[in-house]
């Protein structure tokens, strides 16, 4: 046998011995921590439990989560605007995820983008109502009088009727014993499981402390937003806002985009920008666009906080036995956060259940779906950076307006701008494909005449269709 020969043997040897020593299948008795009791982990652990059911695997689920999305305010509060795109509507029904009505608070017909320059009502492009404004937790500071259902607490409990168990337990650490991730509990205690997945999100210190486990996670860049609940009464907010979610483009610095979002007898406002702070908040809330739509003067807030938002991973979120899902290792740009939970904590159940847990598996079997959304994030980004360039000049905001209104004018037309600004709100398409209408020659010619028109001095804008309530 030849020296290359031998060596060959020895290198499969050693493999084989290694696979031995260190099998990273799930078994029968096999435990999985689940960290958050989010989305992220909810979805997750349904699919867990789905597929090892389908193949008559009997494994143990622990979701920690110290916090009760029963509750109403901070105790409860999960950081999120709370709008369900229609597209994930279809997907969660098609996977047997149903939404009663008492979680959905006010199902969206339109959206109305608001401009200096005029405003424009788009409907769904699919002339169907599946846009769903929804309570992560069970709804605001000074919200307890009234009958919510939290959509966080909803997923909890469809999961503890598979057989997942709700443990009400700070997770202080995670280390590494014996080759196995072990998790700290706040009374120094702990435990050892067989694969550990991360749900915490940004906001949770806990990603912070993942630096002794297999891998080289880090946590994702983040920046702030702001969030504000205000309260009025059910035909006081059907009223002013009426069944529609009112988008806000302005031309302020560090200012992306703002979105009112009507829930019953409550109204959240969420704002994104670049590391929003105070006076920014202020000026936006204090714009004549802003007054003249929600008058927020005469309307309490009655609750708000400034949350992080995951603005990209620095690395691959996975490592041997650890998993990193939902807002924790890769969700979408600015949009459909929970759709990304949905599908990271779909393909992260998959690769355990049927390939293993393996750092090597999660490449394999995982990685692929978080990769699409890394590649699609980067077409985002080019978005935005557009969007701001065109909100931020009038003449460009004008065509932007007309463009819409036209569309909307006219029932055969080809909503090529209406598309465009309602995928850009709801997250319902990926940033790709937005970008790709953005390429279609009908874009182009219209958008030209519209710039076209918005350079004549004194040429009106298109006047909105009157719709029946």
């Amino acid at each position: 046998m030849s020296p290359l020969t031998q060596k060959s043997v020895a290198d499969s040897f050693s493999d084989f011995v290694e696979s031995e020593e260190k099998d990273f299948t799930l078994r029968d008795g096999s435990r999985i921590a689940v960290v958050g009791g989010g989305p992220a982990g909810s979805f997750f652990t349904y699919f867990l439990l789905k597929m090892a059911q389908a193949i008559d695997l009997d494994i143990e689920v622990d979701i920690f989560e110290p916090r009760s999305f029963k509750y109403c305010g901070p105790a409860g509060c999960n950081h999120c605007g709370g709008i369900v795109s229609e597209s994930l509507v279809q997907t969660l029904a098609a996977e047997g995820i149903v939404l009663p009505r008492s979680v959905v608070q006010r199902g969206v017909e339109s959206y109305v983008v608001h401009m200096d320059v005029g405003d424009v009502a788009i409907e769904s492009p699919v002339h169907e109502r599946r846009i769903a404004a929804l309570y992560r937790g069970n709804g605001p500071r000074e919200g307890c009088d009234v009958e919510l259902e939290s959509f966080d607490n909803y997923l909890q409990e469809m999961v503890k009727g598979l057989g997942a168990n709700i443990v009400p337990q700070l997770i202080t650490g995670v280390e590494n014993h014996d080759d196995r991730p072990f998790l700290k509990y706040g009374d120094g205690k702990g435990e050892r499981y067989d694969l550990v997945a991360m749900a915490a999100g940004v906001n949770s210190n806990l990603i912070n402390m993942l630096g002794e486990l297999p891998g080289d996670y880090e946590p994702p860049k983040t920046t702030r937003g702001y969030i504000c609940e205000f309260r009025s009464t059910k035909e006081e907010i059907m009223r002013i806002l009426g069944r529609a979610v009112h988008v806000f483009l302005l031309d302020i610095p560090r200012f992306e985009f703002a979105a009112i979002i009507p829930k019953g007898q409550f109204v959240t406002v969420v704002m994104v920008g670049e590391d929003l702070d105070q006076e920014l908040v202020h000026t936006f809330l204090n714009d004549p666009v802003v007054r003249r739509t929600f008058p927020t003067g005469a309307t309490p807030c009655v609750c708000s906080c400034s949350p992080l938002i995951n603005l990209g991973a620095r690395k691959r979120p996975y490592g041997d036995r650890v998993v990193m899902i939902g807002d924790s290792g890769i969700t979408r740009l600015y949009k459909d956060g929970i759709g990304a939970a949905f599908r990271t904590g779909k393909a992260a159940a998959t690769s355990a259940i049927f390939h293993g847990v393996s750092a090597k598996d999660f490449e394999k079997h995982y990685w692929p779906t978080c990769r699409n959304i890394v590649n699609d994030n980067r077409v985002g980004k080019v978005m935005f950076a557009t969007n701001a360039i065109m909100k931020n000049s009038r003449i460009t905001r004008k065509a932007m307006l007309r463009m819409a209104q036209k569309e909307q004018q006219k029932d055969q037309a080809r909503p090529h701008m209406s598309t465009l600004l309602w995928n850009m709100f709801t997250g319902s398409a990926p940033y790709v494909e937005m970008f790709r209408g953005t390429l279609h020659p009908g874009f182009i010619y219209n958008l030209m005449l519209s710039l076209g028109a918005a350079l004549v001095p004194g040429k009106k804008a298109v006047q909105p269709r009157k719709k029946v309530a």
